[in-house]
Parts: C-alpha cells; sequence; structure tokens
C-alpha cells in the first residue's frame, strides 16, 4: 500500500509539475519551510530542556572601622577611645553581593554542566536552576581560563543530556540556534530562551582588547542572536547537536547587532575529561616569535611567492625548539606531518600538542628543507616585566632608506622614520630595535653602518618584531 502511494504521487508529480510549475514550486517552498519549523521546535524542545540558567553570587566585605579618628594630644589616651566607643561606636563589617547570570548545558545525567569559565570565574556561590524549576547549588569541578570553559557539578541524576556534535563539520551559511536560559531568575521563568540563524563565520578571531588572556582564536560567528546572560548555553544545528558554547558578542551599544560568537564543541571535547577531574589543563610550547610568510619575504628566502608557511623571527634560548635546532629565519613548513597554512594554524597545532610529546617539524633553511625533532614544552603564565632604564647613547645614524638609529643597551633603536620611505612602507616604527641586516647580526653602529653600506636591491631586516623586507628607493637618496 505504501508503495502504490509513492508510485501514486511519483507520477502525480510528473504529469502535473510540467503543466503547473509555479504551483509545483510554491508547494515545494511550503514543503520545505513546514520542515525548517518542525525541525526548530523539535531541537527546541529537546535540547532545551538540557540548558540550565547559573547564577553566580560574589561576595564583597568591607572590615570593621571607627566612626572617629584622634590626632595630636591625646590620641593614644585608651580612657578616651572608651568614651568615644560607648557614645559614637564603630562602623561594623559590611558585605555587599552581586549576582551575575550565564546559561550552562547539561553534558552528564548525574549532573555535570558545561559553561564558560568567565561565568563561575571568582563566584561565592553558584545557583542552578534546572527548566522544571528545581533550583541546586552548585560546584566548580574544574575550569581553564584559556578555553574560557568550565565544568560545574550539582546534586542530581538522571537529568536529559545533550548530545555534543562535531564542529568541524559545520558550514559557513547552515542553519543553528542559540539556547540560554538567562532569564530563569529574574523573571522567575525557568524555559530556556531560542534564537535562529546561521553560520556567518568560522574560525574567527577576537583581538586581545576582548580576549584578555583567553585563547579567542578559533571561534564560530553566527547572527542567532546571543544576549547578556546565554554566555554558556549551547549553539546546535538542526539536528539536535551541540556544535559550540556561546561566549561573546560583538557589540557597539551592549545589545545583540548579529554577530555573536561561539567557542567550537570539539574544543571543549579534548579538555572535558579533565575538567571533570579537576585536572589542570597543559597547552603545548614551542618557544619561537613568529610571523605571516608574506609573498616578499618568501621570494626573498627562495620561496615560491604563494608558498605556504611561518617565518620564525625569534628563536627563544633555552627553549624547546632552540633544543631542537630551530633558528632564527627558519620558515617552518610543516608541524606533525601537516602542513602550516599561517600562523594561527600554528599555534593551534602547537597549543593542542602534547606537552613532552617529540613532534617533527620541516623547516627551510638556506634554500633547502631541513627536518628537526622538536620536544613539546608546557606553556605557562608569562609575568610581566619592567623595561629597565636605558643609557643613551648621542651617536644618531644618517638615514639609511628612511630610518635612523641610535644604539643603547637594548641595541639598535630606530629614533626616526620618514614618511613614504622603504622604511616607513615595510610598517617600521621609531622604537623598533634593529637585530639583523641581510641576516647578519648587528648589535652596534660600528656593525650596522658596516651591514648597510653598498646594499643594492631588497634587504631582509631582523627587528624586534619580526621580518620585513625593505626595498630601494627609485631615485637616487637613500
Amino acid at each position: 500500500m505504501k508503495t502504490t502511494r509513492i508510485i501514486f504521487w511519483f507520477v502525480l508529480s510528473s504529469v502535473v509539475c510540467p503543466l503547473f510549475p509555479a504551483a509545483c514550486r510554491a508547494q515545494a517552498g511550503q514543503d520545505s519551510l513546514a520542515a525548517l519549523d518542525q525541525a526548530t521546535v523539535s531541537v527546541a524542545q529537546k535540547t532545551g530542556h538540557a540548558v540550565v540558567s547559573i547564577s553566580a553570587e560574589h561576595v564583597t566585605r568591607i572590615p570593621a572601622a571607627r566612626r572617629y579618628y584622634f590626632y595630636g594630644p591625646g590620641a593614644d589616651d585608651d580612657m578616651l577611645r572608651r568614651f568615644f566607643d560607648d557614645y559614637f561606636g564603630s562602623v561594623p563589617q559590611r558585605e555587599f553581593r552581586r549576582s551575575g547570570l550565564g546559561s550552562g548545558v547539561i553534558i552528564d545525567a548525574q549532573g555535570y554542566i558545561l559553561t564558560n569559565q568567565h561565568v563561575v570565574e571568582g563566584a561565592d556561590k553558584l545557583t542552578v536552576i534546572l527548566p522544571d524549576g528545581r533550583q541546586f547549588s552548585g560546584e566548580v569541578k574544574g575550569a581553564d581560563t584559556r578555553a574560557d570553559l568550565a565544568v560545574i557539578k550539582i546534586d542530581a541524576s538522571n537529568l536529559p543530556v545533550a548530545r555534543l556534535g562535531d564542529s568541524d563539520t559545520l558550514k559557513i551559511g547552515q542553519w543553528v540556534m542559540a539556547i540560554g536560559n538567562p532569564f530563569g531568575f529574574a523573571m522567575q521563568n525557568p524555559e530556556p530562551t531560542v534564537t535562529v540563524g546561521v553560520v556567518s563565520a568560522l574560525h574567527r578571531t577576537l583581538g586581545n582588547a576582548l580576549a584578555v588572556d583567553r585563547d579567542y582564536n578559533d571561534l564560530i560567528q553566527t547572527d542567532a542572536a546571543i544576549n547578556p546572560g546565554n554566555s554558556g548555553g549551547p549553539l546546535v544545528d538542526l539536528q539536535g547537536n551541540v556544535v559550540g558554547i556561546n561566549v561573546a558578542i560583538f557589540s557597539t551599544t551592549g545589545g545583540n547587532q548579529g554577530i555573536g560568537f561561539a567557542i567550537p564543541v570539539n574544543s571543549a571535547k579534548r579538555i572535558i575529561s579533565r575538567l571533570i577531574q579537576g585536572k589542570k589543563i597543559e597547552y603545548g610550547w614551542l618557544g619561537v616569535s613568529i610571523q605571516e610568510l608574506t609573498g616578499d619575504l618568501a621570494r626573498y628566502f627562495g620561496l615560491g611567492a604563494d608558498q605556504k608557511g611561518v617565518l620564525v623571527a625569534e628563536v627563544l634560548a633555552g627553549g624547546p625548539a632552540d633544543k631542537g635546532g630551530m633558528k632564527d629565519g627558519d620558515i617552518i613548513l610543516t608541524f606533525g606531518n601537516q602542513p602550516v597554512k599561517d600562523v594561527k594554524s600554528l599555534l593551534q597545532m602547537v597549543g593542542r600538542s602534547e606537552v613532552g610529546k617529540k613532534v617533527p617539524i620541516v623547516v627551510f633553511r638556506d634554500k633547502r628543507s631541513l627536518a628537526l625533532t622538536v620536544e613539546i614544552g608546557m606553556r605557562s603564565v608569562e609575568s610581566s616585566e619592567e623595561t629597565p632604564a636605558v643609557k643613551q647613547s648621542a651617536d644618531v645614524t644618517g638615514a639609511w632608506r628612511g630610518m635612523r638609529v641610535r644604539e643603547d643597551r637594548e641595541g639598535l633603536v630606530i629614533v626616526s622614520v620618514e614618511p613614504n620611505s622603504p622604511a616607513d612602507a615595510a610598517g617600521i616604527t621609531p622604537g623598533d630595535v634593529i637585530r639583523q641586516i641581510n641576516r647578519v647580526p648587528v648589535s652596534t653602529i660600528a656593525e650596522y653602518e658596516k651591514a648597510t653600506r653598498n646594499l643594492h636591491g631588497d634587504v631582509l631586516v631582523g627587528v624586534s618584531r619580526g621580518y620585513v623586507i625593505l626595498k630601494e628607493k627609485t631615485d637616487k637618496a637613500k
């Protein structure tokens, strides 16, 4: 019977659609909209049951203090102090409480919830409210600032669980839904909110001003509204799979402007088990300062202008790369047998590498490929250091390709750059420190003048921020 019905509709459509194509297209459009409508409703109902609201309470305590102060003669008189204590008293210790709201998604039926680290950071008390209205105290089991992810635990069981998907399969333009529960406390409504949009972009990076000390270098961008309080909630596809953890919005007004970001769920899956166990998350470290490989730099080093790779600006002494034989000016072509496309891809590969693992790396040096093996170190929190006072020399060189330098204890510091000069065009700015000229180390004015004497054509200059190509002026001045 079912087969007969399918054949009947097939025959009918093959006869009717050629005669009435507009009607068939309209019907197909209605069917597509109905399918999309049903999919969003189904995901909202099913995955929404696993989305919770999180209230993080912070307590600031102000110590007790006297209402009065003594100065001058008699200030140390104990009898006088007791008199004023009896009649004026003192200000008691006070507490100021403030709460922040966020969201989370249940990833285990025994009460484990995934959220953002910034949602629970520094909280003295966590309260979790489920979509069915039940409230629980939450405990942070593990958190990682760099990944901006945390796992909290509530004392509950048999909870609805969201299914974790595969963020590596996401495509730009794919429909997604952002689910959060920012109003579970404020509006006494435990049901989550749902917004719908598409994946606007992949592998987005937030600048240091927004990221602070977090690694926001591989984010999903979506136009599904991510409003304040939705941080920590899931971004899901139309099959109900969690593909990201909502983390931030980019806005000039503080509200949604169609630019939201989520952490790919695959980044979370790599560390969830360690977060649950309360273990420290370790990130790999290579010990190099790197920069993008431009077409001019590639040609200078003898590579094709379209060659992919990353230029090593500096190898840190005693670091893993130094011990593995890497040198300043090497171009990293592959890492762990994977091609290196750009700085971001290398940072991701190194960061995800197991600490202590020996990784094969191919570099390009002196116009030939060289195979190295580097044992990955552990990335540590970098401590800030004050710049020591610099004793400057009175000697300043004449302009060479538009820049003047001065010798001091840091090395050769650029003190001025002429507008529209080769140095200006290359992006050199005052304050940069010159380390190399055409791969020749320079640290004094004498070495600098010797290295730059009679140079023609493109010149490779190594400065404190990396390598640049200085082109020769077309006129006679240098």
